[in-house]
């Protein structure tokens, strides 16, 4: 994955921790309105906590991805200019992120798909979708805060819609989407090549569960147990989603992700009996 689209905070003016809301809550310690720098947020622009961020209660901030755009707001369409510069910078440069953030993960996804071969006969849509996207994201801040990114979006969606169909193609995975599956039991599932997409995952029992080549966009896996489940080859799988889940050192994730550091190490009947909720492998 291109590095432009992973976050480097280190080039951002802690858009995060200063444009987007939060409340308390299990994942935030305290309320924050929209706008207001985070208690937390330090002159350069780092975070104070950011070592125990989980142990000070605010492990929302360990899963939220910007994708890049946070360096993107930053250092192109604002060209360095610090949201502290002056009066007028702040608020736009505010407006500008989540629009910039929903470009870039739209970014995310279409690169994954440009390399995935079974969809090698959507590359020149997929192709002319990147190019488009991208024009965007170099707009100017009126022109990003003025998009129609959920027409955008829908448009994307439609041929992603059709990647997904075409690499999940013979392995007869269920169409789960936009199910409610939270706190379901599904220790050693099949869910191979199935259908995931906007699925409640919240706090599901997926250990040892087979989620190969399953559809996982904008999957809510929040406190989901991953332990010992197969995630190899599932598609549309971001790293935020798997920040949210719990997981351990058994848990096999796609190339393009990293175990979070809070996942535990791997413990004994994790992964489901042979023959039982999964197929052979391949």
């Amino acid at each position: 994955m291109p590095e432009d689209l992973r976050a480097d905070c280190s080039s951002c003016f802690g858009l995060c921790c200063v444009a987007l809301p939060f409340a308390a809550s299990a994942d935030f310690a305290v309320d924050k309105a929209a706008g207001d720098p985070c208690r937390n947020l330090l002159a350069d622009n780092r975070c104070g906590i950011h070592d125990s961020l989980r142990e000070r209660g605010f492990p929302g901030c360990t899963v939220f991805d910007c994708f890049g755009a946070g360096q993107k707001v930053s250092q192109v369409t604002f060209a360095g200019r610090d949201w502290r510069a002056g009066p007028g910078s702040s608020g736009r440069m505010f407006r500008v992120f989540p629009v910039m953030r929903q470009l870039h993960e739209l970014l995310w996804y279409l690169t994954e798909a440009m390399s995935l071969p079974p969809a090698r006969e959507l590359r020149a849509q997929l192709a002319a979708l990147v190019e488009e996207t991208e024009k965007l994201t170099h707009g100017s801040a009126e022109s990003i805060v003025e998009l129609d990114v959920a027409a955008h979006r829908a448009k994307v969606n439609a041929v992603l819609l059709r990647t997904s169909e075409l690499v999940r193609a013979g392995t007869g995975g269920r169409d789960r989407r936009g199910a409610t599956l939270i706190g379901a039991k599904l220790r050693g599932a099949d869910l191979r090549g199935a259908s995931l997409r906007g699925a409640l995952l919240i706090g599901a029992d997926l250990r040892g569960a087979d989620v190969r080549l399953a559809d996982l966009i904008g999957a809510d896996l929040r406190d989901a147990d991953l332990s010992g489940a197969d995630l190899t080859g599932s598609i549309f799988l971001t790293q935020a989603q798997v920040n949210a889940a719990r997981g351990d050192t058994s848990t096999r994730l796609p190339p393009s992700l990293t175990r979070p550091a809070h996942w535990k190490r791997a413990v004994g009947g994790t992964r489901a009996p042979s023959g039982k909720g999964r197929r052979n492998r391949s």
